[in-house]
C-alpha cells in the first residue's frame, strides 16, 4: 500500500488535535484515503510544553528546514496561526514543492490572493476547510455540493466563542466580563479575546464565504462589523421581552444593487434555527437559487471539530481531490473579473433596535420621535418602563424601528446622541425576522 508522509507546522491546541488524529485513527484515516498517511514531523518553536498527545521524539523539532529539505514529505499542515510569520511558512512549504492544508483565516483573509497565486503558478494546492466554521463542511458545501446554484444569501454564527458569551449572558444573566471568563476557563477564549468578541474573525471568514459563494473582492478591513463588546445584559433581557435572541451574525446577501456584506450583534426572532443556537457552536444558513434554503450547524470554538476538518483536507489533498478542486475554483484569481461588487453600507435595509438612556421627564419620546422622523424612520414598538429602574434620574428607552437603510439610522443617532437629554452609551444593534 502507498504511504504519504505529512508534517504538521504548529503544534497548539489544533495540532495537538491533528496529530492524535493520525497517530490514533490510522487505519479508519487509510479506509478512506486509499493509502497510509505518516506524520513524519511536527515543527513548533516550543518542544518542552505539555500537550494532550504523546509522540515519537524522532518526530518533534523547531527546524522547519527538516520539513521543506525532505522530499518525501508531501503535504504540509500550517497551524501557526496569525497573517506575518505564516505567509513567509506557507510560501516556503509551497515553493519546497508541497501541496498546504490550513485553518488559518486570518492568513487568508489578508494574504489570500499573493498564496493562491504562487500555489497555482507552482502547481501546488492549498486547502482550508477548517479556516471557516470548524467542523462544519461549509466551504466543500459552497464549492462543491452547491456549484449548481446561485448562492443569494448567507447568514452566519461564524464565531464560537461570541455565541459561548451571548449564551452566558441571554439565558444566565451573566454579565459580559464574567461570560468572556468562562469563556476563556473551558478553552473557547483566548487570553486576549479580543478578535473573537470585536467581529474581526467573523469578517474575516465571511470575507472568505464572499470570495468562494460570490466571486467578490472584499478585503475583511472594509466589511462593517460590530462585536459584542458592546452588548450589555439589559440589551438580550429587553431582546428577549421583544421575542428575540441576540447572535453575532455575519450576513452576504446578493441584491440588485450588489453584494451586502456586514457584522454585528442582531436580534433574531426567538424559535428561528439562528436564534436557537446556543453555547460554543456555529451555524451557517445558506439559500441558493436551485436548492433554497439548507442549514448547517456544528461546534466551532473546539479542538476535535476544527482538526476533523483539518484531517478530511490532508486525505483530499493527499488523494489528489484538494488539487482538482483549487485548480477548478480559482479564487482570489487575477485572471477573473469580480463577479460582483459590494454595495454601499449606507444603502443596506433593516429594522434596528435602539436603546437610549434618557432623563425622565416630559417631552423626551417626542424630541427623539421627531428626529427619528425627519430621517423617514418609523418607530415599531417601545419600551419604557417606570423610573425606579433608571439611574440618577434617568430611564431606559428602547425602540425598535420599520425597515429603514444604515445610513439613515446613523445620521439619526448622530443627532439624538447630542440630545441634552440623552445620556452617553447608545446602542444600535440590526433585528432579523
Amino acid at each position: 500500500m502507498q504511504t504519504a508522509k505529512v508534517a504538521i507546522v504548529g503544534f497548539g491546541t489544533i495540532g495537538s488535535g491533528v496529530a492524535r488524529l493520525i497517530l490514533e485513527r490510522g487505519d479508519r484515516i487509510t479506509r478512506h484515503a486509499g493509502r497510509r498517511i505518516e506524520l513524519a514531523r511536527v515543527v513548533d518553536t516550543d518542544l518542552t510544553r505539555q500537550r494532550n498527545v504523546t509522540l515519537p521524539e524522532s518526530l518533534l523539532t523547531s527546524d522547519l528546514s527538516e520539513v521543506l529539505d525532505d522530499p518525501d514529505i508531501v503535504a504540509a499542515v500550517e497551524l501557526v496561526g496569525g497573517s506575518g510569520i505564516a505567509r513567509e511558512i506557507v510560501l516556503k512549504l509551497l515553493e519546497s514543492g508541497k501541496d498546504v492544508v490550513t485553518a488559518n483565516k486570518a492568513l487568508l483573509a489578508e494574504h489570500g490572493p499573493l498564496l493562491f497565486d504562487r500555489a497555482r503558478k507552482l502547481g501546488r494546492s492549498i486547502a482550508f476547510e477548517a479556516a471557516v466554521a470548524g467542523g462544519i463542511p461549509i466551504i466543500a458545501a459552497i464549492g462543491e455540493s452547491l456549484a449548481a446554484n446561485q448562492i443569494e444569501s448567507i447568514h452566519a454564527i461564524l464565531n464560537g466563542t461570541s455565541n459561548f458569551i451571548l449564551t452566558e449572558m441571554q439565558h444566565h444573566g451573566t454579565e459580559y466580563a464574567a461570560a468572556v471568563a468562562e469563556a476563556q476557563r473551558l478553552g473557547y477564549a483566548e487570553a486576549d479575546p479580543s478578535m473573537d468578541v470585536n467581529g474581526t474573525d467573523a469578517a474575516q471568514k465571511l470575507a472568505i464565504l464572499a470570495q468562494l459563494a460570490f466571486g467578490a473582492r472584499v478585503r475583511w478591513r472594509d466589511i462593517p462589523r460590530i462585536g459584542i463588546d458592546t452588548v450589555d445584559v439589559a440589551d438580550l433581557r429587553y431582546a428577549e421581552e421583544l421575542g428575540y435572541h441576540v447572535k453575532l451574525l455575519a450576513v452576504a446577501e446578493l441584491v440588485p444593487e450588489g453584494l451586502e456584506l456586514h457584522v454585528s450583534p442582531t436580534l433574531v426572532r426567538r424559535g428561528t434555527p439562528l436564534a436557537e443556537v446556543r453555547g460554543a457552536y456555529n451555524a451557517v444558513r445558506v439559500v441558493g437559487d436551485a436548492v433554497g434554503s439548507v442549514y448547517f450547524q456544528g461546534l466551532g470554538a473546539d479542538q476535535n471539530p476544527t482538526a476533523s476538518a483539518v484531517v478530511a483536507d490532508l486525505i483530499d489533498t493527499v488523494v489528489g481531490r484538494a488539487a482538482i478542486t483549487f485548480r477548478a475554483l480559482d479564487l482570489w484569481s487575477d485572471r477573473r473579473e469580480a463577479l460582483v461588487a459590494t454595495r454601499d453600507p449606507t444603502k443596506i435595509p433593516g429594522r434596528f433596535y435602539l436603546r437610549f438612556q434618557v432623563e425622565d421627564r416630559a417631552g423626551v419620546m417626542a424630541e427623539i420621535a421627531g428626529v427619528l422622523g425627519q430621517h423617514d424612520i418609523s418607530i415599531a414598538s417601545l419600551i419604557q418602563h417606570e423610573a425606579e429602574e433608571g439611574v440618577n434620574g434617568s430611564v431606559p428607552l428602547v425602540i425598535m424601528t420599520h425597515s429603514t437603510t444604515e445610513g439613515a439610522i446613523a445620521e439619526a443617532l448622530t443627532r439624538i446622541e447630542k440630545l441634552p437629554f440623552v445620556h452617553p452609551g447608545s446602542i444600535r444593534l440590526r433585528v432579523r425576522d
